[in-house]
């Protein structure tokens, strides 16, 4: 949704904004500059905030308007636009609601399975839009170094729900070669997957009660994998540092080998299930 590019989270890092959603660019919801401070947010009254601190330049791709929506289009010319802008990470916590979408379309009359053939054609083509995109990246890094794209999996699990169900991870997280984060929750010492966290997520990070930048001023706790995602997106900034200053070729594959080769599985709850957390939580260098 944007940023408030005045908030003292991000002074001293160049911001290059571009609005895909007509509003203009700077952040009339919030939830962009939340996320960008987890990523890269400075210290905030002596708190800590960003996972990568000493980000110099970001790319700052406004797809969702200030309500929090916006269409498959804006979305693709957002990516786009931060590939051709050499962009060494893409991070989007968004998503495809599909069950959200299925009971918008009961609740306006349809028959459920009129609604859920219409959504799934959705679906369909979003999938194949955001695969035939992520071929296009893959295609452009022998050229550059690449990018590595993380999504969040998406919150319409309710494991907590009576009955209790989870829901696969949503799209563009679900297109081929972007990395799916699903979010966690501190469960005494250990860490438990979040209740709304999609399952089949490669890995996992925080995601429940984030204190973060607000939009206006000071901090502001957010629960969500788009919470989750603004970590590993940090988290694979540092190692696009450290790859970087090693003897290792820094490219895409290698940061992204990195972020899923070496998350931990030692922090968890006894019972979680692997489905849910994937490799394990994200884990920087």
């Amino acid at each position: 949704t944007g940023i408030d590019s005045s908030h003292p989270a991000f002074q001293g890092v160049e911001l290059v904004e571009r609005d895909f959603t007509g509003e203009g660019t700077g952040d009339g919801h919030g939830h962009g500059t939340h996320c960008a401070g987890t990523i890269f947010g400075r210290d905030v009254g002596g708190t800590r905030i960003g996972v990568a601190p000493g980000v110099r330049k970001a790319l700052i791709g406004k797809v969702l308007d200030s309500g929090g929506g916006g269409d498959s289009d804006m979305l693709f010319r957002g990516m786009t636009w931060a590939v051709e802008n050499q962009a060494d990470v893409v991070s989007m916590s968004l998503g495809f609601d599909f069950p959200g979408f299925v009971d918008e379309m009961v609740q306006s009359g349809l028959p459920v399975a009129a609604a859920t053939s219409i959504a799934l054609e959705g679906y369909r083509a979003n999938l194949r839009m955001f695969d035939a995109l992520m071929t296009m990246v893959r295609a452009r890094a022998p050229f550059g170094q690449g990018t590595v794209v993380v999504a969040a999996s998406g919150n319409e699990s309710q494991r907590d729900g009576q009955p209790s169900f989870e829901i696969a991870v949503s799209i563009p997280a679900a297109a081929e070669g972007i990395i799916s984060v699903g979010a966690l929750a501190k469960t005494g010492n250990a860490m438990a997957v979040a209740p709304f966290s999609n399952t089949f997520p490669q890995v996992c990070a925080p995601g429940v009660d984030i204190l973060s930048a607000k939009k206006g001023g000071g901090l502001v706790a957010m629960s969500g994998t788009s919470m989750a995602t603004p970590h590993v997106a940090g988290v694979a900034t540092l190692w696009w540092d450290s790859v970087r200053q090693s003897d290792t070729a820094a490219n895409a594959i290698v940061v992204s080998a990195k972020i899923l080769a070496m998350a931990r599985t030692n922090v968890f709850a006894a019972g979680t299930d692997p489905a849910d957390r994937g490799l394990g939580i994200v884990t920087a260098p």
